[in-house]
């Protein structure tokens, strides 16, 4: 049985949202690094493993540990193949084939799944004109924010852009999937170490089996850091706050993180590389926030409950 979710996030959730947003911005500068030097299943299977790796010593510097039972770790498996084998092949995999922006609004498209497969798969998560109005305002703003110049890719390297969309749907169930964990009473941080030793369970033979790493040569420095960074800081601590919010609000408002994500990622080339906005990136931000206020919609009840004057 689920337990029920806050549609409308709270000031804590929406912290955690935008904190989640920065964090998963920076695993596309590492996934960039990485791809020049490594094959695609080998990035991810090393992601998860040192992720698994660097959340298992942190239990254990607690005097914790992951509980166990077959039927728990059965649900870490499934959370595993949807959440990180899956989506992250195919974008490590995608990213190899198209530009990194048409990437970002190809993932942005995760909420639009989101809404349609919770409607489905849950009973207090179901589609509404609200939802759908905002998701799209959104993914216009990513569009705009990013450069719709890119759009002028989308008639090439089609199956890379399969690919993305694909990963964008495989995130839309493990969401809603994922919200199961708090029914079983098992906490966000045991759910994400679960999680990733599950993923790097199942991938070890793929790596193995198809893309052989031993035979290939020893990666330089910056992209041992860059791993270092995509497992421990946009994994490991990512996944730590996605169950935290997906526990206490549901799977179409974390997943809007996706849309959080470009923003976070222009935000920080102005705050961190004194870089500068252009008007499309003020009309994309105009756009998203439009499109979460319009998600959230508490702005919009109030409107409506407010008392209006005597004419």
């Amino acid at each position: 049985m689920q337990a029920r979710i806050n549609t409308a996030m709270t000031a804590a959730e929406w912290s955690m949202l935008i904190a989640l947003s920065i964090i998963w911005g920076g695993s596309f500068f590492f996934v960039g690094v990485l791809v020049d030097d490594l094959p695609p299943l080998t990035i991810v299977w090393l992601r998860v493993a040192l992720a698994a790796l660097a959340l298992h010593l942190y239990l254990f510097a607690r005097g914790d540990r992951v509980p166990g039972g077959w039927r728990l770790w059965r649900a870490f498996f499934a959370m595993g193949l949807l959440n990180n084998l899956v989506p992250f092949s195919l974008i490590v995999w995608g990213q190899g084939h198209i530009a990194s922006g048409l990437a970002s609004i190809l993932n942005a498209t995760t909420p639009i799944f989101t809404v349609v497969v919770a409607h489905y798969l849950t009973r207090d998560e179901r589609m509404s004109l609200a939802r759908v109005i905002g998701v799209l305002l959104g993914v216009a703003g990513v569009a705009v924010m990013i450069g719709t110049d890119v759009l002028g890719g989308l008639g090439t390297n089609v199956w890379a852009q399969v690919a993305i969309l694909g990963a964008a749907l495989s995130y839309a169930f493990a969401g809603v999937y994922g919200r199961r964990f708090q029914a079983m009473e098992v906490k966000p941080l045991h759910t994400a170490a679960g999680q990733v030793t599950a993923s790097s369970v199942m991938l070890l033979p793929l790596a193995l089996i198809v893309e052989r790493p031993w035979t290939l040569s020893a990666p330089p420095p910056e992209a041992w850091a860059a791993m270092v960074g995509l497992a421990v800081v946009s994994t490991s601590l990512a996944y730590v706050l996605y169950f935290r919010i997906l526990a206490t609000a549901g799977a179409t408002n974390v997943l809007l993180v996706t849309l959080l994500v470009p923003v976070s990622a222009i935000v920080l080339g102005v705050l961190v590389l004194d870089e500068s906005l252009s008007a499309d990136s003020f009309i994309g931000l105009g756009l998203i926030g439009l499109g979460l206020v319009v998600i959230d919609g508490r702005v919009f009840k109030r409107i409506r409950t407010s008392p209006r004057a005597p004419g």
